[in-house]
């Protein structure tokens, strides 16, 4: 049985796998909830070191990097080479209201998991009202006193 052999088409097949690892390297796929008085981000980074791990915070920018190394093997052939190495960044703008100063960060089963809190100032809070029966009372009290 004869086989066709077409170098473009291997070669079209060479390019997509290339570039759609660039594309999967360039990305960290997340969920981002609100759970009570704090935020929680979900960051999948499979395979990553966890000493490359490096979050860091400037001004209202949240900054998230990884580093995932190649593998090193002597003497294979490789027959398929799909899983993305290289360094993963992303950068979140957060908006004001959050402690970003009390941020935690744990990562197992290459899930990075970073919970933020709610700034205290920004929590909602009940507000007292004054009755406005007390105000009319010393109105009435201080007139009481100047006509005497």
């Amino acid at each position: 049985m004869a086989t066709r052999f077409d170098p473009f088409q291997e070669m079209d097949r060479m390019l997509g796998q290339m570039f759609a690892a660039d594309r999967a390297s360039a990305t960290m796929p997340m969920d981002l909830y609100r759970s009570g008085d704090h935020y929680v981000l979900h960051v999948d980074l499979p395979g990553v070191d966890p000493g490359t791990i490096d979050v860091n915070v400037e001004d209202r920018t949240l900054t998230i990097r990884a580093q995932r190394s190649a593998r090193t093997e002597q003497d294979v052939q490789w027959l398929a080479k799909e899983r993305p190495v290289g360094t993963y960044a992303r950068q979140l703008t957060v908006g004001r209201g959050l402690a970003l100063d009390s941020i935690s960060a744990t990562y197992t089963d290459g899930v990075l998991t970073l919970t933020i809190p709610v700034a205290e100032e920004a929590k909602p809070r009940r507000i007292e009202v004054q009755h406005g029966a007390s105000t009319a009372q010393i109105g009435t009290s201080s007139e009481a006193h100047t006509s005497a």
